[in-house]
């Protein structure tokens, strides 16, 4: 049987390039965005007969659902990663804001997506992953180690999530976990916190999926780790 994964926020920038790799693999990938035309476009990947699309809000219960119905039709769960993510409020079109300028509402807003909907998306699919010895995977960042002015919620939203990530590895010894943080990639999430800025010296997020490969075919102990010291998978043409 194939291996199974469900990818979220897989209609571009890494998402996209992950759901892309695995496919060239054989994985079956299951994958979800809110924008539904985007996500549609995942049909031109050279493999899409691979690929099962569930549009939708990873924050919204009955989506979560949706995937977990997906996951049971697929017969298994070998990889979830938790992609999907927000950067948080903004002023105007600049910057992000000062710790000191934002609300209750936004850390509320920002928490659901990033933590929350990861939480309880992998309490959902745990016993599914747990029976395959699965891996478990949260796309991270060095926000969540550094401390960058006007990042502040971002930042602790992903040492949030690294920490949920590596404590249901400590949890759930059956599964393998891992906070990965892939460094700065040429995307549009990258460019907003850029604007008007040329982020055409960053690396497109392709050249960051053999690491992920790599992790999943090394398997080393649970862990925090950058994408760019991770051994890589070569890339296989698809015929």
């Amino acid at each position: 049987m194939s291996h199974v994964a469900l990818v979220t926020g897989g209609s571009a920038g890494l998402g996209r390039a992950l759901v892309a790799g695995l496919t060239e693999r054989d994985w079956t990938v299951i994958t979800d965005a809110r924008d539904v035309d985007r996500l549609h476009t995942l049909r031109r990947l050279p493999r899409a007969d691979l690929v099962t699309t569930v549009p939708g809000d990873i924050t919204d219960a009955g989506h979560r659902a949706e995937l977990e119905a997906a996951v049971g039709a697929a017969g298994r769960l070998d990889l979830l990663v938790h992609n999907a993510s927000a950067l948080g409020p903004t002023t105007g079109q600049t910057r992000h804001r000062l710790l000191a300028d934002v609300t209750i509402d936004d850390l509320s807003q920002l928490w659901r997506t990033n933590v929350g909907a990861p939480l309880v998306l992998t309490t959902l699919l745990l016993p599914h992953l747990s029976a395959a010895r699965g891996v478990l995977l949260s796309i991270s960042s060095d926000a969540a180690v550094e401390h960058y002015p006007g990042w502040g919620l971002y930042s602790a939203s992903k040492a949030a999530l690294d920490h949920l990530t590596l404590t249901f590895g400590a949890e759930n010894p059956e599964i393998a976990a891992y906070a990965v943080d892939p460094g700065d990639m040429r995307t549009e999430m990258h460019q907003a916190w850029f604007p008007g800025e040329d982020i055409s010296d960053r690396p497109l997020p392709e050249t960051v999926v053999p690491h992920l490969i790599g992790l999943l075919e090394h398997r080393p102990p649970s862990g925090r780790y950058r994408a760019a010291e991770l051994p890589t998978a070569p890339t296989r043409d698809v015929a």
